[in-house]
């Protein structure tokens, strides 16, 4: 519907500019590295209540805190992620910046309680609630029609903070269903009479936290330096990167991402209580699975990417000239589906082991390998080199994280049955998409 309103132009690249930074803090400093580092000090914690009211009382105030000075110097903000940019771009886009980045505080209170649903093996909620951004947006989009570009971005901006106000309230329903209001309520109660019976609990916290945020945000960094390096492209390129990724991501958090937060618990608990067997056959039996999931949605993406691109996004203000710039971006982000997805896994097993460390010297040598490949592609490649480059630092994230893993353990995984069928899977799905796609273009 965005891309059916606005098309991939000038507007449409403010719009996503305006969303991607809050989305930039949120998935550096909140989702990954939060909940990684939070449920295993939550679950270790004597005072569970104090030390989540200590710990979101400090995020959420860092946090109001750079929210207000975005909205002070919007421009600042704005200039930050889209160098290319000229200064009529800049002003145009400052007010959308300032109404989008209200959704950062928001956002993290969601995965605050989010996190602590998930202690509680709760995932329901957090999966759903992203729907209601969804709805939130979509209604946006309704109820702006036939409305200026410009007034378009206001509606969808505003509609990014409702969907975030309605998100928060789900998962504030959620916490008193299944019991952990008490915990919380407990926690403000007596935080100032305990909270120096946690300093123990949130030095560690502190230590392993920052690691572990550097080492979830390599993906997140990489994709604010496509915005970056895209903003001194033609109009339109950061929304073919926004329009491919959305699709590349589909199959991602389906699978991979999902998979990964529904296993940190028990991993991490195998881990905790030295059962590292039982540990390693959950992870195995998740790999295999995540293996054939993702090698179709691989296959499937990058055959069909132009037939799921048009299906998607050809109408109205998109034209077919912009669905063969997002298929190529999509070609070159659907070939790091694989090792994007599995590294999210093997990286369950280096947070559950607590080596924060080496997962962010990891996450340092791919953003490494990401910058140097982005300043070379991108003349002969355009924004398509951008998403290579990305899927290159995947490949490299992945080998290394495979090195910390184990790389017998590794093999070990991949001396199976599965192995055989997988190759036949790809050797019989191959030419079924092949043939699809042609009997597509038959009808059509």
């Amino acid at each position: 519907m965005t891309a059916s309103a606005l098309g991939a132009n000038i507007y449409s690249d403010i719009f996503f500019v305006a969303f991607k930074l809050p989305n930039l803090f949120r998935r550096i400093f909140a989702e990954g590295a939060f909940t990684q580092v939070f449920i295993p000090a939550f679950a270790r914690s004597a005072h569970k209540g104090v030390f989540s009211i200590h710990t979101f009382i400090v995020f959420f105030s860092i946090i109001i805190i750079l929210t207000l000075l975005v909205n002070l110097i919007p421009q600042v903000a704005t200039k930050f992620i889209a160098v290319g940019f000229d200064a009529e771009t800049i002003s145009m886009a400052a007010p959308y910046v300032a109404i989008n980045f209200w959704y950062l505080p928001l956002i993290f209170a969601v995965t605050f309680l989010s996190t602590m649903l998930q202690y509680k093996h709760h995932f329901a909620t957090s999966a759903f609630s992203t729907a209601l951004l969804n709805l939130s947006l979509i209604f946006a989009l309704l109820f702006s029609d036939g409305k200026s570009e410009s007034e378009i971005v206001y509606y969808l901006s505003f509609g990014v903070v409702i969907g975030g106000l309605m998100q928060l309230a789900v998962h504030i329903m959620a916490i008193q269903r299944v019991g952990l209001m008490n915990i919380l309520l407990g926690g403000f109660k007596y935080f100032r009479v305990k909270s120096k019976l946690i300093n123990k609990d949130t030095k560690k916290f502190r230590k392993e936290f920052f690691p572990a945020m550097w080492g979830n945000s390599t993906a997140q960094v990489s994709a604010f330096l496509d915005t970056f390096l895209a903003s001194f492209l033609i109009a339109g390129s950061i929304s073919y990167l926004y329009y491919a990724n959305r699709i590349f991501q589909l199959p991602l958090a389906l699978f991979a991402i999902a998979t990964s937060i529904a296993l940190f618990p028990r991993i991490s608990r195998y881990l905790k209580n030295n059962d590292e067997e039982k540990a390693h056959a959950f992870l195995s039996k998740a790999f295999w699975f995540l293996a054939f999931l993702l090698t179709a949605s691989t296959l499937g993406g990058y055959i069909l990417a132009h037939e799921i691109t048009m299906l998607l996004f050809e109408r109205g203000a998109f034209t077919s000239q912009d669905t063969a710039n997002t298929t190529f971006v999509l070609q070159m982000y659907m070939i790091g589906l694989l090792p994007f997805g599995l590294q999210k896994l093997f990286l369950l097993w280096i947070y559950a082991k607590q080596m924060q460390m080496r997962a962010a010297k990891i996450a340092t040598y791919s953003l490494g390998v990401y910058i140097v490949l982005a300043l070379l592609l991108i003349t002969p490649m355009g924004v398509g080199g951008l998403a290579l480059a990305s899927t290159m630092s995947g490949f490299t994230g992945f080998v290394l994280t495979i090195h910390t893993f184990g790389a017998q353990k590794f093999f070990a995984i991949l001396r199976s049955y599965y192995a055989l069928y997988l190759a036949l899977s790809i050797a019989i799905f191959t030419p079924l998409l092949l043939f699809f796609k042609e009997l597509i273009h038959v009808y059509l």
